[in-house]
């Protein structure tokens, strides 16, 4: 059995893009907390595989997969925005920039684990304060990496590059994970 261990709408959808049989189990209250040392293109990576800790798959058949998604623009990384000013805080630094998409994955299955990080350059056009307020207003990105989704309103009007894959940047590298579950001895 396959275990996504997300609670993330998006993954689901991404998961299920692939026709193979999954069902979503979550434990609550795990840490995601990182070392302060950490680079920034690890930071992703490291959460997946800190979340596959408490799922244990020695000594059965379940593959487990767990992912998170990490935005760094210049640097800095942003998670989720923790309230309307913080997610137009976000979009403002990223507006004419491009930053990077991480998303780490980590795959378990008995005592084989597998984790990997991807990463996509995105590009924005320069937002004006309206389209940056309009999109916090309406579409709450307050659960989204960077305070964006690049499949709504603000990827149709603002993404002007992309560079990596699509579904990374919505939070799953899809394909990446369709290789790695290819080599393992199911």
């Amino acid at each position: 059995m396959i275990i996504l261990a997300s609670n993330s709408p998006r993954r689901k959808e991404l998961l299920k893009g692939l026709d193979i049989d999954f069902e979503v189990q979550v434990i609550p209250g795990i840490d995601e907390s990182y070392p302060n040392n950490l680079p920034a293109k690890d930071v992703a990576e490291y959460i997946a595989t800190k979340k596959s800790v408490p799922y244990i798959t020695e000594g059965t058949d379940n593959v487990v997969i767990t992912a998170d998604t990490v935005v760094v623009c210049e640097g800095m990384i942003m998670g989720k925005p923790s309230d309307e000013t913080d997610a137009k805080r976000m979009l403002h630094s990223l507006s004419g920039k491009t930053h990077q998409v991480y998303t780490g994955v980590c795959i378990k299955y008995g005592s084989c684990e597998k984790h990997f990080s991807v990463c996509t350059d995105v590009t924005f056009k320069k937002l004006s304060d309206e389209e940056i307020t309009h999109y916090v207003k309406v579409y709450k990105p307050y659960d989204k990496a960077g305070s964006y989704g690049i499949q709504e309103w603000i990827g149709y009007v603002g993404i002007t590059g992309i560079n990596g894959s699509y579904y990374n940047v919505m939070g799953l590298p899809v394909q990446r994970i369709y290789e790695e579950l290819k080599t393992l001895k199911v």
